[in-house]
């Protein structure tokens, strides 16, 4: 297949390319140019997907057989890109987002489950509905939390930066939310599984790892992947209602019960997650956080959080 992949050098793309050229896919990439293409030999057409008319110029002309529309937030950044495609495409793959859904009393959550008007991610759910109205052959994907290596978002840093440093790790609440994270690489593998698969068009799929954890869980799985003692982690549990963080972010993920079901992804997907929590923790922690020089965090919200809690 040719295969158009928008984005394909940071995370997510980065993975998706790999695993598409590895099957023999001829893979175009468009972006800003910013980053070199992950895959020597794999072509890419510059822009900025924001300008309508960069985006048709660029694409003008150009027949794919597939399309990964992997950072399209808002409707109108995958209304343009349709737009701006020539005819003919099979499938369109979406990367939207389980915190699309309303809170359920009910968890884990479903792919038919309400969705939240006022989230924050709610142009992952227009944009869902649009390629649904327009009659696109699009299958979407709603990851819950993404982890790995080359995540840009301080998801499992955050817990890293201070458990090798013996620091106490401020968790909200006390510690017994439960919440889900899913590797990346096996995310890309979700995706990839859609081409081809006729049962997939015109659905949505959860995908992250199968087990679901606490946050005192996952600060324990992170210490093992780490090579740490999770009994020696000092954790400092409190109240965020008696905080004023204004902007700051205290804690990496959302303070609720936070997870999501994978059965229809693995059932009709033929898909099956390669690493469990702890594993992809460690490919995390040794591929990524200590291969490169880290940044001195800024713990300051840490220090006025523990003050407060002793």
């Amino acid at each position: 297949m040719r295969i158009l992949v928008m984005g394909g050098t940071r995370f997510i793309g980065v993975y998706l390319t790999r695993l598409l050229v590895a099957q023999g896919h001829e893979v175009v990439l468009f972006n800003r140019g910013n980053r070199p293409a992950p895959v020597e030999g794999v072509s890419q057409l510059t822009g900025d997907r924001k300008d309508p008319a960069q985006l048709k110029a660029a694409l003008a002309g150009q027949k794919f057989d597939a399309v990964f529309d992997n950072n399209g937030r808002e409707r109108s950044d995958t209304q343009s890109l349709v737009e701006a495609l020539e005819p003919g495409f099979k499938q369109f793959i979406y990367v939207s987002s389980a915190g699309v859904y309303l809170k359920s009393d009910q968890p884990p959550l479903m792919e038919g489950d309400p969705v939240d008007p006022k989230s924050r991610h709610k142009g992952k759910f227009e944009t869902e509905q649009y390629l649904q109205e327009q009659g696109v052959p699009f299958t979407s994907i709603r990851p819950v939390y993404i982890y790995g290596p080359q995540n840009y978002n301080p998801v499992e840093r955050w817990f890293f930066e201070r458990i090798v440093r013996d620091r106490p790790l401020p968790i909200p609440g006390n510690g017994l939310h439960v919440t889900q994270l899913g590797h990346v690489h096996d995310l890309a593998q979700a995706m990839v599984n859609v081409l081809g698969n006729e049962k997939a068009v015109g659905q949505i799929y959860n995908v992250a790892g199968e087990r679901f954890i606490t946050f005192d869980g996952l600060a324990k799985a992170c210490a093992i992947a780490a090579g740490r003692d999770p009994a020696t982690v000092k954790l400092v549990h409190y109240d965020p209602a008696t905080f004023d963080f204004g902007k700051r972010k205290a804690f990496p993920l959302r303070m609720q019960h936070f997870f999501a079901s994978v059965t229809k992804a693995q059932t009709e997907l033929n898909w099956q997650p390669k690493f469990d929590l702890v594993n992809g923790l460690k490919d995390s922690f040794e591929q990524d956080f200590t291969a490169q020089d880290q940044p001195e965090p800024d713990f300051s919200l840490d220090d006025e959080i523990i003050q407060a809690a002793g």
